[in-house]
């Protein structure tokens, strides 16, 4: 259950390592021109020959600092469009086994907008059962172990990214992993990460005996920051785990920037590169993980967004052969969720006005099916035509099995502004909106008009 979370760390590899590599890629530009890594080859864990700010905490100048904070800076990220980048871990206990290709163990999603300066981060659970393109239903950590297993077209990577592309319906531009033993070098180098537990959390470090953390405010090295990222024996599980590894993707930023660790990490690149490229995997050149990293530490902390995919947002569930304990997303819920994060203003939701609503309804193109369980005779047909002249997309009209007295919405896949416009539209009241997840349906959403929607003064 290795919270391979740790790969919420190439959030700051994508943002501390690659920066560390800056000195490296300026010598070796020459030979390198893509960073295509082999990965999880394990390595050996050193103990951390640098421990700024350990004493005492208390951030001052390193005199071992080669390059001045004037100092040379990469070339800016050249890309006006969102960029995202996937964070994977693999199950440790998999990697273990050696019993073939492993599972994920850890999902984040990163953007970053370089426009408005702003970022965000989701978190993934591994248990969502999702639709994996090409190979059916399964849990989302299974993607990848399939991708490597057939020897896909970018392997395992690829397909959890095309995986994950489908579940948000958002571009996953780059896919990123790093190992434990990279995660647990560069949290050694930079004198550990400071996190602050709230509940008493038992964590277990490899090859070492159980530690208890009590409520309080820790700096932990490399090792038990991996152990404290795996945790997932709490109350929330998998939930909470992920909060966790976000916590830890912050507090490595925080304690680089804290202690102007920028310039003394550049400095040390060559030695850090040859000791963390071979636990790293992406499909970014060296070039472009720079610049990315570069612009990740432009971004205020304020403007860094972060969230996960939670109880609000998926049902639990068994899987249909019956062996599995599931999580069923909730589609509509989980863009929502995604649009708060990714975001670039206000609180949020690009849902804010009508209008704008209005046209993400247009390009949802949801099929819309209607209809008449009234007493009215043709209401169906009134309704549809209404709807159309709004910019929905009805493509069936008919009439109900069953009578009723109010207006109900069932949708079967992930058009949540469409959802969002007809319930606000024709004032459906929230216990009357029902999900029912069908991707083969031959609609998206299925309106069953009432008495109430008759008697209603919204339709001309």
């Amino acid at each position: 259950m290795v919270a391979w979370l740790k790969w919420a760390l190439l959030a700051a590899f994508v943002v501390a390592a690659l920066l560390t590599a800056y000195l490296t890629f300026i010598t070796v530009r020459g030979f390198v021109s893509s960073w295509e890594m082999t990965n999880l080859p394990g390595m050996t864990i050193r103990s951390a020959t640098s421990t700024p700010g350990a004493a005492g905490e208390t951030p001052e100048a390193n005199p071992a600092v080669v390059q001045p904070v004037g100092g040379p800076t990469p070339p800016p990220w050249d890309g006006a469009q969102r960029v995202s980048v996937l964070v994977m871990g693999l199950d440790y206990r998999d990697w273990q086994a050696g019993e073939g290709p492993p599972r994920t163990d850890t999902m984040i999603l990163l953007t970053i907008d370089p426009t408005n300066r702003t970022a965000g981060m989701l978190s993934i659970p591994r248990d969502l059962w999702v639709n994996i393109p090409g190979h059916d239903y399964g849990r989302i950590n299974t993607a990848y172990q399939i991708g490597e297993g057939l020897k896909l077209p970018g392997g395992g990577p690829q397909l959890a990214a095309d995986t994950v592309e489908q579940l948000l319906g958002v571009p996953v531009d780059y896919y990123a992993q790093i190992d434990f033993g990279a995660f647990v070098r560069l949290i050694d180098e930079i004198g550990g990460v400071k996190i602050e537990v709230h509940e008493k959390i038992k964590i277990d470090p490899m090859n070492a005996k159980t530690r208890v953390l009590k409520p309080g405010v820790y700096t932990l090295p490399g090792d038990l920051a991996l152990a404290y990222v795996r945790a997932r024996k709490t109350e929330g599980g998998d939930f909470d785990r992920g909060a966790r590894q976000q916590e830890v993707i912050m507090s490595i930023r925080d304690r680089i920037l804290q202690f102007d660790m920028l310039p003394t990490l550049m400095s040390k690149a060559p030695v850090l590169y040859s000791e963390l490229s071979a636990g790293i995997h992406t499909n970014m050149s060296l070039d472009q993980a720079i610049r990315l990293a570069w612009l990740a530490f432009q971004i205020p902390k304020e403007n860094i967004k972060s969230g996960g995919i939670g109880t609000e947002q998926v049902s639990f569930a068994i899987s249909p052969d019956g062996q599995q304990e599931v999580l069923k997303p909730i589609t509509e819920k989980i863009r929502l969720l995604r649009d708060e994060i990714f975001s670039d203003s206000g609180d949020a939701s690009p849902v804010a006005t009508t209008l704008k609503l209005a046209e993400l309804v247009k390009l949802e193109g949801a099929r819309v099916e209607v209809l008449n369980g009234s007493s009215t005779s043709g209401l169906a047909a009134r309704t549809t035509d209404y709807l159309k002249s709004l910019g929905i997309n009805v493509t069936q009209t008919g009439n109900a099995e069953n009578y009723t007295t109010y207006t109900t919405i069932t949708f079967y896949t992930g058009k949540p502004y469409t959802v969002k416009y007809l319930v606000e539209l024709m004032k459906i009241n929230g216990l009357r909106v029902r999900h029912f997840f069908d991707p083969a349906n031959q609609v998206d959403v299925t309106i069953v008009v009432g008495d109430d929607w008759a008697q209603s003064n919204t339709m001309p």
